[in-house]
């Protein structure tokens, strides 16, 4: 966060009174009407006075063209003639509507400086109204991503460094919400995302937002979709209905559901390049290639190493795309920086990739598309679509990366033979899009080096398995009403082609799918394409010229030769052949029925009768019943034995503690007494089954005493008392 220090001279406030009173004033007098485009006006002086001129009255500013002559504060033009001075379509038609207090809903295409066209009117408004610290949030700008929040923060520096205006930024991933919350209810102006706004709103003591003034939606129609949908509502829901709101977008939405969530008061529809030609910059140059899906890799790979000394921004669909993709060519060392920039990164890892590539000259950057609004990367040459936009709105945001303001830029749409309708959805929206054709001789396979990365590391094979099955589900859930036909894609060839050896299991593809049949051979590609109007003839070196489009029939090798030759069909098993049975072959190899032993079939000139059968059964049952006996007499044999062991184990045992102890032996009489003494009328076991090893146990109605003196006596007697007693037991026994 940041905050000016305020103004204190008595000077200062008199002067800026004044100057506020003749800036109301001057709107007030040059107020367009309501439903004009101020471009649509002309014959508005370039030179002269600014403000107030001699005869009383005010200069016009609607339908200028500098910031110098529109009713701005001189904090904010101070600011401006550092680096700007003419103002872009999109400011010239927005700017005096958004002065004089009126909700605006403004469209224009990439790079065309939207930021300053809310951005100035946030400044001013609050300027005008006196706005300080003590007022609180006076001003909120939502934005749906964290580096595009981060951006305009920045912007908002730049332009109001003379104002005394504190200003925050409040983004999801950081640390520090313990921090802002001592601090937000004191700052003028918000720039967040939707989901840490609402958080505040939600847990920070006293964050109170009654006395808002302007309220700015940046790329508009992405927070008012579905994914932003129930965090916009709830944060209208404590906004005052008193308000102005600024929507700006490259695509604007014109749904009216959408708009009257935002309680808007006749807004101002101002769409500047509405009767554009194009839909893009007129400086970008935007070509498509069809490309199967199993060579999307190996096309990205030979751009790559075409472009070494160029800026490279690359989109994907899916997280673990752009992760496996960037790990996998970072092992394979193109040549350039690599990058890569998704959703799921820590958030001081995102900003600092994102200020890296800022400033780097040559270098590529995989990305998602939370790349691919509003954020202004610095002379980008080409924007590599590798994946299918999901709508129109998607690729003029994509595509918009580069070509900004006045400079020029390239891009690049790889579409499957599938994906040819989005074509003519672009055309359709204005859009000029030519196709081109690749260069097979610069083409260069890498599945073969991905199968052995895969193999040296474990876990980039997880990442490649997580990126197919992530793909696949971004072509089945995606937008744009594309309708696949599942069993025509390459599946098994779109696996080798990221190095897996066989395809991983995707649960939602249907059963026929999974059964096999999405193995085949790719289709052949059809490579008669339609020749467009006018185009760049170098455009490339891995792209041929459009005059070079030529018919391929049905063996032509578009892409050079496979690294690995594929099976043209799978083993299926035979569902329809009953379970559990079994076959039994003859000596001639003929297959006979089950337990065909058994039945009435003449086998080698003789017939089996089933009494006989029965008999035989009965034989081995009475044999069976002997064995039984024989083996419980064995038994009994091993567990005698067994106890017998038992016995000199013990002695021995006993023999050594004796040994060690060194304790005076006590006479055979003595012992053999006691021992008569505490074993009449009852009879000792000496390591039986039912007992510890080496423990001497007794029945009788004083077992447990007996057997105590006995363990305690065997302690301290001698050898000698030992084998006499021994003795004694045994001739007992018998």
């Amino acid at each position: 966060m940041r905050k000016q220090k305020p103004r204190k001279k008595q000077g200062d406030v008199n002067e800026e009174a004044d100057e506020i009173k003749l800036l109301e004033l001057w709107i007030e007098s040059g107020k367009p009407d309501s439903g004009t485009n101020p471009l649509s006006i002309s014959g508005v002086p370039e030179v002269g006075l600014v403000g107030q001129m001699d005869n009383g009255s005010f200069s016009p500013y609607v339908g200028c063209t500098r910031f110098d002559q529109l009713p701005l504060s001189q904090r904010t033009k101070d600011s401006l003639r550092d680096k700007f001075t003419v103002m872009s379509d999109i400011q010239r038609a927005t700017l005096p509507h958004s002065l004089c207090g009126r909700d605006v809903l403004g469209a224009a295409k990439t790079g065309s400086g939207k930021s300053l066209a809310f951005i100035i009117p946030v400044l001013e408004k609050l300027y005008r109204a006196r706005w300080g610290p003590e007022d609180g949030v006076g001003c909120i700008i939502l934005s749906p991503t964290r580096e595009l929040a981060s951006q305009l923060f920045k912007v908002l520096e730049m332009v109001g460094k003379y104002h005394g205006f504190s200003a925050g930024r409040l983004i999801g991933g950081s640390k520090s919400v313990d921090i802002e919350k001592e601090r937000v209810n004191g700052i003028n102006i918000l720039v967040c995302t939707p989901g840490r706004l609402l958080q505040h709103m939600d847990e920070t003591p006293n964050f109170d937002c009654s006395q808002l003034q302007i309220l700015v939606l940046d790329e508009a129609d992405r927070i008012l979709d579905l994914t932003f949908k129930k965090d916009l509502n709830a944060i209208i829901s404590q906004l005052p209905r008193q308000r102005q709101t600024l929507l700006f977008s490259a695509t604007q939405t014109k749904s009216v559901q959408d708009l009257a969530r935002l309680s808007l008061k006749d807004p101002e529809r101002l769409s500047v390049h509405e009767e554009s030609v194009t839909a893009t910059p007129e400086r970008l140059m935007q070509r498509s290639m069809i490309v199967p899906l199993d060579k999307k890799l190996d096309m990205l790979w030979s751009f790559i190493k075409s472009h070494l000394n160029a800026k490279i921004l690359v989109f994907l669909s899916t997280c673990k795309q752009v992760k496996f993709v960037y790990e996998a060519f970072k092992k394979l060392r193109p040549g350039i920086p690599l990058k890569c920039l998704h959703g799921r990164m820590n958030q001081n890892k995102r900003m600092a990739i994102f200020f890296q590539y800022c400033e780097e000259r040559r270098s590529v950057l995989f990305s998602t598309d939370v790349a691919s609004r509003g954020l202004d990367f610095p002379a980008v040459e080409w924007v590599v679509q590798v994946d299918c936009p999901e709508d129109v709105a998607a690729y003029i945001h994509r595509v918009g990366r580069t070509a900004r303001f006045s400079s020029g830029g390239r891009s690049l749409l790889f579409l499957m033979p599938s994906e040819k309708q989005v074509i003519i959805n672009l055309q359709d929206a204005k859009i000029p899009v030519q196709m081109w054709k690749a260069n097979n001789k610069k083409i260069q396979s890498i599945s073969g080096a991905l199968a052995a990365l895969l193999v040296q590391y474990p876990e980039l094979r997880r990442l490649a398995e997580r990126a197919f099955i992530t793909y696949l589900k971004s072509l089945k859930w995606q937008a744009s009403g594309l309708e696949f036909d599942w069993n025509s894609l390459p599946i098994l060839e779109f696996s080798i082609s990221y190095g897996l050896p066989m395809a991983p299991k995707c649960r939602f593809l249907n059963k026929k799918l999974q059964g096999g049949e999405n193995g085949h051979a790719s289709e052949t590609l059809e490579t008669k394409i339609e020749k467009g109007d006018g185009g760049d003839r170098e455009f490339d070196d891995i792209l041929l010229p459009r005059n070079s489009l030529t018919e391929a029939g049905p063996n032509d090798d578009t892409y050079g030769l496979a690294t690995r030759i594929l099976k043209k069909k799978k083993l299926k098993i035979n569902v329809d052949r009953p379970a559990g049975l079994k076959f039994v072959f003859d000596e001639e190899g003929n297959a006979l029925p089950p337990l065909a032993a058994y039945a009435n079939a003449v086998i080698e000139d003789s017939v089996i009768e089933p009494e006989k059968v029965r008999e035989r059964y009965q034989k081995l049952r009475e044999e069976m019943k002997v064995w039984d006996q024989e083996d419980k007499v064995l038994l009994k044999r091993r567990l005698r034995e067994r106890r017998i062991l038992d016995k000199m184990k013990y002695k021995k045992k006993l023999a050594r503690e004796i040994d060690d102890e060194d304790e005076p032996a006590n006479s055979d009489g003595e012992v053999s007494n006691h021992l008569n003494q505490l074993t009449r009328g009852s009879k000792v076991y000496f390591g039986s089954e039912s007992s510890d090893e080496g423990e001497v146990t007794c029945d009788g109605p004083d077992n447990k005493k007996i057997k105590r003196e006995l363990n305690a006596k065997v302690d301290t007697i001698s050898l000698v008392e030992q084998e006499a007693l021994a003795l004694k037991l045994l001739n007992s026994l018998h």
